[in-house]
């Protein structure tokens, strides 16, 4: 993708905490049109903090999240929903209703905000799952479907409302290698072919290296982003020692023991 490309989101000294705990300060960075960007970073760096608050579920501290100019940390009543509208989310699980088919399960969104017939809904949510690759499989129970079928027919739901923006948590979170690929393939496609705009919190450096344009790293320790661009470039070129640890998979320093890990 251009790197030219206008920015669909922006963050703007953003801070985010618990009661008296501040975990993020002063996060600046922006979303390009049509880019799979990266959430990186340790456990308990913040990540899925950051998460929440962009898609309106956690307030920030202090700062400002712009999409296309408008702030979801200030928008209320219909402003808010509409907003809220032009992203949809893929959670951890895939979350999908275990007592529901992949068809139903695609049409939820539809059911709970449009007008649509209950044709209609059902074309839509077909098409939906006919892009993910799971057409064949509409009828199915969650239940019945690879760890894999599962985080596709969550993202399938997730753009039942054609929005421009997908959220995704941990996508590749207990996959196999196998699987986990497959899953990368499908985004990249979905990106490549419909324009969608990614957004991963993830910490599977394989499936960021294959996928993400972008990305910036958290750190819990330093409360603020350490780093931000290309994964390969990070990984490469970075003169961060914990930016280089992060993706060159190295163990941290023990205490007391300076640059031995290095």
């Amino acid at each position: 993708m251009s790197g030219q490309a206008a920015a669909v989101i922006e963050v703007r000294d953003v801070s985010l905490g618990y009661g008296d705990r501040v975990i993020q300060r002063n996060l600046t960075f922006d979303v390009r049109r049509g880019e799979v960007f990266g959430i990186l970073g340790g456990s308990g760096s913040g990540k899925s903090s950051l998460l929440k608050a962009m898609i309106g579920l956690f307030r920030p501290l202090s700062g400002r999240i712009l999409f296309e100019g408008e702030d979801i940390v200030t928008a209320q009543g219909e402003d808010r929903l509409r907003l809220l509208r032009r992203f949809g989310v893929m959670y951890q699980s895939g979350a999908l209703f275990g007592s529901m088919t992949l068809l139903e399960n695609a049409r939820l969104p539809l059911d709970e905000f449009s007008d649509l017939s209950a044709a209609e809904k059902d074309l839509v949510a077909l098409a939906k799952l006919n892009q993910v690759g799971l057409l064949a499989a509409a009828r199915r129970m969650p239940a019945e479907l690879s760890g894999g079928m599962q985080k596709r027919a969550g993202i399938a739901r997730a753009m039942a409302l054609d929005p421009g923006i997908l959220f995704l948590d941990e996508p590749s979170a207990g996959l196999d290698p196998s699987s986990s690929a497959g899953l990368d393939e499908t985004i990249r496609e979905l990106s490549r072919h419909l324009g969608i705009t990614f957004v991963l919190v993830t910490h599977e450096l394989q499936s960021i290296y294959a996928i993400a344009d972008r990305c910036i790293m958290l750190d819990g320790a330093a409360g603020t982003t350490i780093a931000e661009g290309r994964p390969a470039d990070l990984r490469d070129h970075s003169d961060n020692p914990t930016v280089r640890q992060f993706f060159l998979r190295q163990a941290a320093p023990a205490p007391g023991t300076g640059n031995a890990a290095r």
